[in-house]
């Protein structure tokens, strides 16, 4: 019987694991765990199933390592964990040293976890749950796939800083994120669009973490975000671009020490901080306060101008994408951001963006806008499944 990749893809917030074949085409199951932080939700589908399970989790709050305890208890229990032949990992910063899947091993996680200031809420929850899968998955590959690697090919100037050369070569410089979704979202617009996957396009990934990426024949050429995922738009609770004298304002000034200003600009800004109100932009969009319009409009407003601006550094736009929760399930946030770059040639067919359909421009648009789901397990498998068949005697 041919092995399984498991692929591993935990946040701050929620687990998602998935099997897959060893091509990382073909998915055979798959289980999530939400609200870690609150009420955590199991969710878990077979993929022959027509329908998912779900039910409550007991015990209240708990880390997402504790969560893949009690997946990988599952699969042991359905006896599939002999099945699995790797199993592969998000990874959210690889810093410079890392941009291709990368067998996990100490000497790597401990270089890993030395990234772990620049993505505090995610780095060190990816690595627990990496130690946990080997402690349950021994003598299997365990590789990192790293969020920051699909932007390794932008040019020099997209990712330089105007610092000294001494920071920018100790690698103070933009690495970018959400990788694992921009490179799905690359491959699926070759099967939509051809081979050169869209031409000059922009992917919008538009979630509680959001973030634009330019990509030119399905290439990175530059995003939103930086040396950390705080940088780019606002976001749920993340306050995105700020001029960074407010940063030296808010300690030398206001007295707030480096930890409480990173705490402020990472869980206590964004969409929450300006509405005061949620970082949900559904709950957002359904309320009458006049705070909770404006923190929709500010992020209609920096996500349009973030559209011109890598527009830009496309020299044109051929292809808009929206993908992610908000992306995806949103045709109101769609028609605004649309509307803010109809200047661009980007025209809106109603009544497809109203219903979802995967391409939503009308005729006459200049601009392919097209909503395509996302699927970071799946890039995970894939990764995997690629290493697998390379390293393989």
């Amino acid at each position: 019987m041919a092995g399984l990749i498991l692929a591993i893809n935990a946040g701050s917030s929620s687990l998602k694991c998935a099997l897959h074949d060893e091509l990382g085409e073909r998915r055979v199951w798959s289980a999530s765990v939400a609200g870690l932080a609150g009420e955590p939700r199991l969710s878990v589908r077979r993929e022959d199933a027509t329908e998912s399970r779900h039910e409550p989790l007991s015990g209240g709050p708990m880390s997402a390592s504790r969560a893949l305890d009690l997946l990988l208890e599952r699969l042991r229990a359905a006896k599939r964990l002999g099945e699995i032949t790797a199993v592969g990992h998000r990874i959210v910063h690889g810093g410079r040293d890392y941009f291709e899947p990368t067998p996990l091993d100490g000497r790597v996680l401990a270089n890993l976890r030395r990234l772990a200031p620049l993505a505090p809420a995610h780095q060190e929850v990816n690595i627990a749950c990496v130690e946990t899968a080997m402690a349950a998955i021994p003598g299997v590959p365990h590789l990192g796939c790293f969020d920051t690697a699909f932007h390794h090919s932008q040019p020099r100037l997209a990712r330089l800083y105007a610092l000294p050369r001494a920071l920018s070569g100790d690698g103070v410089m933009s690495y970018g994120f959400h990788g694992l979704s921009f490179a799905w979202i690359a491959q699926a617009l070759q099967t939509v669009l051809g081979e050169r996957a869209g031409g000059r396009t922009i992917v919008a990934h538009l979630g509680s973490g959001a973030s634009l990426c330019a990509l030119h024949d399905g290439r990175s050429m530059a995003t939103t975000m930086g040396m950390t995922p705080l940088d780019g738009l606002p976001m749920s609770t993340r306050s995105g671009a700020l001029d960074p004298g407010v940063v030296l304002h808010l300690i030398s000034d206001r007295g707030l020490s480096p930890d409480a200003v990173a705490d402020l600009l990472a869980h206590h800004s964004g969409l929450l901080g300006v509405s005061g109100l949620s970082g949900d932009m559904e709950v957002l969009l359904d309320s009458g306060a006049s705070e909770a319009r404006e923190a929709v409009d500010l992020f209609v407003y920096r996500a349009g101008r973030a559209i011109g601006s890598l527009a830009a550094a496309l020299g044109g736009l051929d292809t808009l994408v929206f993908t992610a929760g908000i992306g995806e399930n949103s045709p109101e946030i769609r028609r605004r951001i649309c509307a803010a770059a109809g200047w661009l040639g980007v025209r809106l067919d109603e009544a497809r963006n109203t219903a979802g359909d995967r391409r939503i421009s009308a005729g006459d648009s200049a601009v392919n806008v097209l909503v395509l789901p996302t699927d970071e397990q799946s890039m995970i498998a894939r990764l995997a499944g690629d290493w697998l068949r390379r390293n393989r005697g």
